[in-house]
């Protein structure tokens, strides 16, 4: 079964989790974008949703799915969105695809986390994807020596890349994290980090992983 495949079952698997006549977050990236076109099929059954990016919003916009701005929403029912890595607790790495800013604003209104990704996700320990990191660009510099100070790592600036916020994202290669919880408070700590890409003060309710043998449904242990 390819990669594309068990993203599409665990998509297929979201559904469930929709709750009708509500408004919903939706994330960003591949596994997202197979989601969406799920949720197109039942898009007559929710009042529409919060988009983490501004390619997400094009997506569900071109399938008539309504898009609500964030600040005129006050409840989220359920946000699903993928990730990078997820270990036994459901902590998370996020912001591969450069939104984790605004997925974890997203996040942070909605009721339930749906976490949704292939097995190959599924680590031990955090760290072997590279941990994004968005931030002010005039602070690039800085906060990278400050990561390397505080917990080493090779901070790499994302060549070429600029956030919807018109930020910069430094990947911190070569991190081993046995406590996501402190090192994303600590990292959101440094003067000029926008937000990092740990999702552990608040990690998914949820994973819904894709393997061979069907979807696999996870809660923290």
């Amino acid at each position: 079964m390819t990669q594309d495949e068990l993203k599409q079952n665990v998509a297929q698997a979201a559904i469930e989790y929709v709750v009708p006549d509500t408004i919903i977050g939706v994330g960003t990236g591949s596994t997202a974008n197979f989601f969406i076109d799920e949720l197109a099929k039942i898009k007559g059954t929710i009042e529409g949703a919060v988009a983490s990016s501004e390619a997400t919003a094009e997506r569900l916009k071109s399938h008539g799915i309504p898009v609500f701005d964030l600040n005129s929403v006050a409840e989220i029912s359920v946000y699903i969105d993928g990730a990078d890595e997820a270990d036994a607790g459901l902590n998370l790495i996020k912001g591969g695809g450069g939104a984790l800013t605004r997925e974890k604003i997203v996040l942070a209104v909605a009721d339930k986390f749906v976490c949704i990704a292939d097995d190959s996700k599924k680590v031990n320990v955090l760290g072997k994807f590279p941990l994004p990191i968005e931030v002010i660009p005039m602070a690039r510099s800085y906060v990278a020596r400050e990561i390397v100070k505080r917990f080493g790592g090779e901070p790499v600036l994302r060549d070429g890349f600029i956030t919807d916020n018109g930020n910069l994202i430094l990947d911190v290669h070569a991190l081993e994290i046995t406590d996501p919880v402190s090192m994303e408070n600590e990292l959101n700590s440094i003067v000029g980090i926008v937000t990092n890409g740990l999702f552990a003060a608040r990690p998914a309710d949820i994973f819904l992983c894709g393997t061979a043998n069907g979807v696999e449904t996870l809660t923290a242990k």
